[in-house]
């Protein structure tokens, strides 16, 4: 058998089941049970009956994983495939920052360590952080963690004066407004679709801005035939699936001649990888019982506002 079909046959035999976020490579995608942004899996891994989660994506995915399902076994490819946004917010660090602000009520993106979340008060997704922000009252003052690209977007547009941590993501920090500007003027009917981790002078070019399941999405519904994307590359894999007929362009970053921008980390999994890890149960992911206990409430308090709201 060739290494796809060792791997399904694994699954069946061990009652695992494959997850995999739209930045990983196209054949993980492929292999996968189920694909989706960060909030999706977290939804997905909530209610699975598998005995056995792979989480084909970064460290806090398969984090947020074994929070959620306590007595399954979350294995993860890589254990060296982390997130640069993550890593941007040491929880101690953190936490001494929300002790310093104790009036205000603690929102931090999915895209943190258990222990950042652990000092938490409500976990958010790109997909649902301006509803969750919105659902607030208006007056209660909030930090918003970690990063500052994202918060500073939903203060532009609630009109909140969110207190904001200075972090953010290596790879939506990185593209080029000029080269952009460049490819709109060579492809004048394209539509600009742009993650919110991007910085404000790329959002503010944007025709979308949405997390990765909105702009597929809207790619999807859109008439238009010709998009620009300015989120890691690895999401064109399902725009183009789903749109075959359509022209999908990677916006380019920066530091580099490469004419798209892709996130290390997420390309750290690997067919191989993913075989060697069903096979041995490991890397298995383990998460501190004290720094569950308190991570699970905030990561729930997502999950129930989301439901609440539809999304």
């Amino acid at each position: 058998m060739n290494l796809k079909d060792k791997i399904r046959r694994m699954c069946r035999e061990k009652n695992a089941v494959i997850m995999a976020h739209y930045y990983t490579d196209g054949e993980i995608q492929e292999i996968a049970d189920f694909v989706g942004d960060s909030l999706a899996l977290a939804q997905k891994a909530a209610r699975t009956d598998a005995d056995i989660i792979v989480m084909c994506g970064v460290h806090f995915m398969g984090e947020t994983s074994k929070i959620l399902c306590p007595d399954k076994k979350v294995l993860v490819p890589d254990m060296e495939a982390t997130c640069s946004l993550a890593e941007s917010c040491p929880a101690d660090k953190f936490a001494e920052f929300v002790a310093s602000h104790p009036e205000h009520t603690v929102i931090s993106y999915v895209n943190t360590t258990a222990a950042t979340k652990a000092v938490t008060d409500i976990v958010v997704t790109s997909s649902n952080a301006r509803q969750i922000v919105e659902s607030l009252p208006k007056d209660m003052p909030i930090i918003f963690g970690p990063d500052r690209n994202l918060g500073g977007y939903i203060n532009s547009i609630t009109g909140r004066n969110m207190l904001l941590w200075d972090g953010a993501c290596h790879v939506h920090e990185k593209f080029s407004v000029e080269k952009i500007l460049e490819l709109k003027e060579q492809y004048p009917d394209a539509k600009l679709l742009v993650h919110p981790e991007c910085r404000g002078a790329v959002v503010r070019l944007a025709d979308k801005v949405g997390s990765t399941a909105a702009l597929l999405k809207y790619s999807i519904s859109s008439p238009a035939t010709t998009f620009i994307v300015a989120t890691e590359s690895g999401i064109l894999h399902e725009m183009q699936k789903a749109c075959p007929e359509k022209t999908f362009i990677p916006a380019p970053p920066d530091d580099s001649t490469c004419a798209c921008n892709e996130c290390s980390y997420m390309k750290l999994v690997t067919m191989q990888k993913l075989y060697d890890c069903l096979l041995n149960e490991s890397p298995e992911i383990l998460v501190d019982a004290e720094i569950a206990n308190k991570a699970i409430r905030p990561i729930n308090r997502m999950l129930e506002i989301s439901e609440k709201l539809g999304l």
